[in-house]
């Protein structure tokens, strides 16, 4: 078991950017594309990948120590530490019990659902099945049983494939990316914020507050552009994580980056994506009479638009302040601050734009998120035990906001503890 579990592990080593070139090359072939064909499109999606996660390093690099600043400068002591969603990967296929299953049996599902035609999301982001593993984790450590932990694994995809598939359609009208859908687990359990910005939009005056880049763009003109967004948002969390003047300039000039850069990585992702989109539908319709097919992404070809990295901008100081007073919150927001982009994409989506319903949104989300992080911190933190996870230094208990504090997640662990 141990050498399955590790010849998984060493596959998903390689990244995206070498797992979905094969699987899209392969699919390609599959629904009837020709060599030469399956393979540009393969290979463009991976070099779309390469730039994609590229500008979220830099988005990362430069977001993680300015987060540190600012909790550093609150003086916060909390004893749950937010050790991010690298570290609570690394946990959940480290938990070999249930790790060797997860992919078979996650490709399975799929496989039996788009026959059935109960989704329509062929989700080739094998990498986010670790959300899948530690769903099974979680359920495990509570239950003992890995029956119970790979049950909770599979409601919890199929959750995710239903949200992806109810979520399409505004990927395809706001964000333009036709024929894809979106069931990166720590994205879709955010999916509930949507209906908190269809009753925002619904309270009179609120639902005038306007803040989008074109009407930012309209009144500030060349200043309202989405570069000079980033510079000025990346210029405010250096300041308020005490920079000296030129790591002010330098976070500045990274966000600015992170704005312009990733739209365009996404163009060339659509360019690849588009001939195995297209052949994908013919070939379901000729053999199921199925014309409506989507590819489940990573929720990274979302960031290409720019209200949602304003918006996360803005959440990440929301965020610290949250932790800070928030009663009965006991998690230390750090490793997943970063990733809040991810997160909140649908949110974004939902309220086309508009950062001011978007960050409000975003704030309810977050805090109940702290809230969940802190209540399966214990188990959390068993698990890491389990997995021999080298705990960070002076930490009593970890967890982190993009599982612990996943809303799906939360729900079936609750669940499955009632019967534990």
């Amino acid at each position: 078991m141990q050498g399955f579990v590790d010849l998984v592990q060493g596959f998903l080593a390689l990244g995206a950017t070498v797992i979905l070139p094969v699987v899209i090359f392969l699919l390609g072939l599959l629904f009837g594309q020709k060599p030469g064909k399956a393979f540009r499109s393969g290979l463009t999606i991976g070099v779309a990948f390469v730039g994609i996660f590229l500008v979220v390093d830099l988005l990362v690099n430069n977001l993680g120590p300015a987060a540190q600043g600012m909790v550093d400068r609150l003086g916060v002591n909390l004893d749950v530490i937010d050790v991010g969603w690298p570290a609570t990967s690394s946990i959940a296929w480290a938990s070999t019990a249930v790790a060797a299953f997860i992919i078979p049996l996650g490709l399975l599902v799929n496989v039996v659902m788009l026959l059935t035609k109960t989704t329509k999301t062929m989700n080739v982001d094998i990498w986010n099945f670790w959300h899948y593993t530690f769903m099974a984790a979680v359920v495990y450590t509570v239950s003992d049983s890995i029956i119970q932990g790979l049950i909770a694994a599979v409601i919890f995809q199929i959750v995710t494939l239903k949200i992806a598939d109810w979520t399409a359609p505004m990927v395809e009208d706001f964000y333009e990316l036709p024929g894809v859908s979106i069931a990166t687990g720590s994205t879709v359990s955010y999916a509930p914020g949507i209906f908190l910005v269809k009753g925002l939009q619904k309270i009179p005056g609120v639902n005038r507050w306007s803040a989008d880049p074109d009407s930012i763009q309209r009144r500030f003109g060349v200043f309202g552009e989405s570069i000079f967004i980033g510079l000025f948002l990346g210029v405010a969390i250096g300041a308020l994580a005490g920079y000296s003047v030129g790591e002010v300039i330098e976070i500045g000039m990274a966000m600015a980056a992170v704005m312009v850069l990733m739209p365009r990585m996404v163009k060339i992702l659509m360019e690849g994506l588009m001939p195995v989109s297209e052949s994908a539908r013919n070939w379901l319709n000729k053999h199921f009479s199925n014309k409506e097919i989507y590819i489940g992404l990573d929720a990274a070809v979302l960031l290409g638009h720019p209200s949602v990295i304003a918006t996360a901008l803005i959440l990440v100081p929301i965020t610290v302040v949250l932790a800070v007073f928030l009663p009965g919150n006991a998690l230390l927001p750090f490793g997943d601050l970063a990733t809040i982009p991810f997160v909140v994409a649908f949110i974004v989506g939902a309220a086309r734009g508009n950062i001011i319903h978007s960050v409000l949104v975003g704030t309810v989300m977050i805090a109940l998120s702290l809230y969940m992080a802190t209540d399966i911190a214990n188990v959390f933190t068993t698990m890491a035990e389990n997995a021999d996870f080298d705990m960070p230094e002076d930490s009593a208990r970890i967890s982190s906001i993009d599982q612990g504090g996943n809303l799906i997640n939360w729900l079936i662990w609750r669940f499955f503890e009632l019967f534990n």
